[in-house]
C-alpha cells in the first residue's frame, strides 16, 4: 500500500528499524509498548512547522524519519539554525519537563514521519518508568555536551570561513560517504540556511563555496558536495 511521501511509516514502536539505535527509543519491550500506547503518529511534508519558539509546551515530538532544523530568532528578524535535528531525536523534552515556554521553533526540511507524545502523558511516563527517565536524562545531557562544543567552536572561531569549514568537517565526520570523488555529502540546506548555522549572510556563503570550489577543496554536484581536499579544510580550523 502506498505511503504518504514515499515514507517507511512506523505505527508501532516495535516496529522501527532504528529503534535499538537511538538514545530515547532503545527501551525494553514493556516500555516501548507502553510508548506505542501514548503516541500518535503523523506524517509531514517538508517545511511543517512542529511548533514555534515562546509557545508554551503542548508535548513532545519524536523523529521516527527524516529532519527538523531547530531555529531562534531575534525581534529584528535575524534567524539562527540551532541544530538540524535527526532520526531517534526527542524535540520539546526540557520545554515540557520545565513547563516552560518552547526555546526554539522546529520547522521540517524533508517530508518526516513524527511521533507526538501530550505533555501530562510523557511526564507521567518518565515519572513511572524509571527506564524512559533514564533514556531522557542521556538524551539531554548529550544535548548539553555537544551545545557546549557547538559553543566554544563558534565563539573561538576566527572567520566566517573557519566556521564554514569546521561545519564541512562536521558533516564528513557525522553523514559522509566515502566515493572516488571524495567524501560525499548530501545538503539539504540553502545557502540562506547554511548562513543561518554559522551566524553570516547568504552571499558570504555563496562566495565562500565558490572559493572551495575554486581551489579544488569541494565539488558541488546537485544537492551532493564531495570534499576532494579534506586536509585544507582542517588546515582552516583553528580550534
Amino acid at each position: 500500500m502506498p505511503t504518504p511521501y514515499n515514507l517507511e511509516v512506523f505505527h508501532k514502536c516495535s516496529d522501527c528499524k532504528i529503534r535499538a539505535e537511538r538514545t530515547f527509543c532503545n527501551m525494553s519491550e514493556a516500555g516501548v509498548e507502553t510508548l506505542s500506547g501514548i503516541t500518535f503518529t503523523s506524517v509531514y511534508p517538508k517545511g511543517s512547522v512542529l511548533f514555534v519558539e515562546g509557545e508554551d509546551p503542548r508535548g513532545v515530538f519524536i523523529i521516527c524519519t527524516g529532519k527538523v532544523k531547530l531555529t531562534s530568532s531575534s525581534s529584528e528578524g535575524r534567524t539562527l539554525i540551532v541544530k538540524i535535528a535527526e532520526e531517534g531525536e526527542v524535540l520539546g523534552m526540557s520545554a515540557s519537563i520545565l513547563g516552560k515556554s518552547y526555546e526554539v521553533s522546529a520547522e521540517t526540511i524533508e517530508p518526516s514521519q513524527v511521533n507526538f507524545i501530550r505533555r501530562d502523558d510523557f511526564i507521567r511516563f518518565i515519572t513511572e518508568n524509571v527506564e524512559a527517565c533514564m533514556h531522557t536524562a542521556e538524551q539531554l545531557s548529550d544535548r548539553y555536551h555537544s551545545a557546549q562544543k557547538e559553543i566554544r567552536a563558534f565563539g573561538l572561531a576566527q572567520t566566517t570561513a573557519e566556521r564554514l569549514a569546521r561545519l564541512l568537517i562536521e558533516w564528513c565526520d557525522t553523514k559522509g560517504e566515502q566515493t572516488a570523488q571524495g567524501t560525499r555529502i548530501q545538503v539539504l540546506l540553502t545557502h540562506e540556511e547554511i548562513a543561518q548555522m554559522i551566524g553570516t549572510s547568504r552571499e558570504t556563503v555563496t562566495r565562500l563555496l565558490s572559493d572551495l570550489k575554486k581551489k579544488k577543496v569541494i565539488e558541488v554536484k546537485g544537492a551532493s558536495v564531495y570534499v576532494k581536499n579534506r586536509e585544507a579544510l582542517d588546515d582552516m580550523v583553528t580550534v
